[in-house]
């Protein structure tokens, strides 16, 4: 069977786990209990790790779609003579519904409508627990399937018979619907509603929740929907019991096909969770903004003042990483689980940290004595730790060095923390020694982080290679992007950085080595463009160029093969849906911004004219 692409996916999910359905109906990709447990169905990178296909045999044309404002995917088969829609979805629900009736601890369903008929399906059931290696024990009871796994009890139920084997015909008329509920409990006996009724309770529940959710969504600009989808797409990366927020729903998708560039991604690195919480915040969202805060606050407790770089969903660092004897997405090994990244210094952490809690603190949220210690400890931790080398934002696996970013948002973390002094937000006792340390991480960026051969900020101290992160230096507030060093610098990323409009490569050996063009880097350029680097049309341009590459159904992996135009790397990337709408809303900040200049220069004009002036004492009205 041919792979399909990476964007041939699209998640459903929880807020606890995520799985990953095919444009041909196959669930091939499902972590339970949790979204960083050992995969069920795990077809995504081996044939023979697991999947679950529900479609109809003959050459029916699929074309599918959420449901407006929600995570719940309808997939519709339509040709000779025959119609079937199949909607698959994970309940989610407030806590209140929830205690209403007794739900399962997991719960997937799919339901099956036959529209126009008579339509056979063909049905594939083939879980394969443990990453594909764990053998199941079944006990098929007539419309109840129990299988015996060291994750827990599965049970597969149905409203029909579901005969032996794996693999089984199904037969709907028009007007029928069959309705199959997989569920997974720790321990038997298991609660196990009847299929269809839960189904119909369910459906418009999450439905609802969904809907709810999206409805606090507040943008009104251009592009409206990509940003209401990224923003769901994101949600599904929140593990809802903690407030954690992972990098991606999958592990060792290739950011280069056929190579080892293949990362385990279900985990929560504080970076890339802080910018989320931005990105969430400036949406409206702050519950999320403050489930991050308190996330960040019990997680760092046994290793304050140091933060580790990545933690799981219940803030414990993960074990150590390993192979499995997978064959990978399309031959790309090897396959890992857990990331060594854990054990890198990530100096750059500590500033978008402090910075996510600072947006809050704008907002007027008050800090707590615990949080406000919290902040100082790491504001010391940057004080004795800035001048060391690190991993920096792209970790790679390598000799430590003096990344320019890093250090950019080392003076990031000591800055915020010297505005939250001065509004009173948080009482710092060594207030002189973040001052002297802010302002010589400014001197030396200054002076060797910028390359004046290359005009352009670098990516090492005294180094000589462009690197697409000195985009959010005036983001950050560190200088401007009306700042004529940060425009040559934008100049020198596009020339070297960018193989196509809308497309750039995170840094010049990135694209030496093959890998794709980062998608996050691309849109970092939009919004350095909207915020004043470039012109409004060309922001606009970049942006919709850029966002072009996202799969019809709006969803965006980690990177772009300009080549083919494939996405690359984990999938859905909570990076790129920031990216997206971090972009989104500069561009409307800017517009807003000429629109309001605008009419200013018409009032201005309407003033200054003729007929605007007051009559003259004896003049004709």
């Amino acid at each position: 069977m041919d792979r399909p692409c990476i964007d041939d996916y699209a998640p459903i999910g929880d807020g606890r786990s995520l799985a990953l359905v095919s444009r041909r109906g196959s669930i091939d990709w499902l972590c339970w209990p949790r979204i960083d447990s050992p995969s069920l169905f795990g077809r995504l990178l081996d044939p023979d790790a697991g999947h679950w296909s529900i479609r109809p045999v003959g050459a029916l044309l699929p074309r599918w779609r959420y449901l407006p404002g929600t995570n719940l995917l309808s997939t519709r088969w339509e040709g000779e003579g025959a119609r079937i829609e199949v909607i698959d979805w994970m309940p989610v629900t407030s806590e209140a519904e929830k205690r209403r009736q007794l739900w399962p601890e997991n719960a997937l369903l799919r339901r099956v409508r036959c529209e126009r008929g008579p339509a056979l399906l063909e049905i594939e059931f083939a879980p394969r627990p443990g990453w594909g290696a764990a053998l199941v024990r079944s006990n098929d009871w007539g419309a109840i399937r129990r299988l015996e796994t060291r994750a827990g009890m599965l049970a597969l139920s149905s409203d029909r018979p579901m005969p032996d084997g794996e693999r089984w015909l199904l037969r709907l008329d028009s007007g029928e619907s069959c309705t199959f509920l997989l569920t997974r409990s720790a321990e038997a006996p298991a609660v196990l509603p009847p299929p269809a009724p839960f189904a119909d309770a369910t459906f418009d529940a999450s439905a609802r929740w969904w809907r709810e959710w999206a409805s606090l969504l507040r943008y009104d600009g251009p592009w409206r929907d990509q940003v209401v989808r990224s923003a769901l797409a994101v949600k599904l990366l929140t593990f809802a019991p903690s407030g954690a927020i992972v990098a991606a729903g999958t592990t060792s998708l290739p950011e280069r096909i056929g190579g080892d560039l293949n990362w385990d991604y279900r985990f929560c690195w504080v970076r890339d969770a802080a910018l989320t919480t931005r990105a969430l915040l400036s949406l409206g969202y702050e519950p999320e903004a403050e489930a991050f805060a308190s996330w960040m606050l019990h997680t760092t407790r046994l290793t304050r003042p140091e933060m580790k770089v990545l933690y799981d969903v219940y803030g414990r660092s993960p074990a150590d990483e390993k192979v499995l004897p997978r064959r990978g997405y399309r031959d790309s090994r090897p396959v890992r689980i857990n990331n060594a990244a854990a054990a890198q210094l990530q100096l750059d952490a500590y500033g978008e940290v402090i910075d996510a809690v600072a947006q809050l603190v704008r907002r007027g949220r008050r800090l707590d004595g615990e949080t406000a210690r919290m902040l100082a400890d790491f504001g010391r931790f940057v004080c004795r730790n800035w001048e060391r080398p690190d991993s920096g934002i792209w970790e790679p696996r390598g000799a430590p060095r003096h990344h320019t970013h890093s250090k950019v948002l080392c003076w990031v973390a000591l800055e915020r923390l010297l505005e939250m002094h001065d509004r009173g937000a948080l009482r710092l006792r060594d207030v002189e020694r973040f001052r002297a340390n802010r302002d010589w991480l400014a001197r030396l960026i200054h002076t060797r982080g910028w390359n004046p051969r290359l005009q352009s900020f670098v990516q090492t101290l005294d180094g000589d290679v462009v690197d697409a992160s000195a985009l959010l230096f005036g983001w950050y507030g560190f200088t401007t992007t009306h700042d004529e060093r940060m425009r040559a610098t934008a100049r020198r990323i596009l020339e070297r950085l960018s193989p196509a409009p809308g497309l750039l490569y995170r840094y010049e050996q990135s694209r030496a080595a093959g890998e794709g063009a980062f998608i996050l880097c691309s849109y970092w350029y939009a919004k350095h463009l909207a915020r004043g680097g470039g012109a409004l049309d060309e922001a606009e341009a970049w942006f919709a160029a850029a966002t072009a590459h996202a799969s019809d159904l709006g969803l965006l992996a980690e990177e772009i093969d300009p080549a083919s135009g494939m996405q690359l790397g984990n999938f859905p990337q909570a990076f790129s849906h920031i990216g997206l709408i971090g972009a989104a809303l500069a561009i409307e900040e800017r517009r807003h911004a000429e629109r309001r200049r605008h009419a200013s220069a018409r009032a201005a004009r309407h003033a200054l004219s003729p007929a605007s002036a007051p009559p003259q004492e004896g003049a004709k009205p």
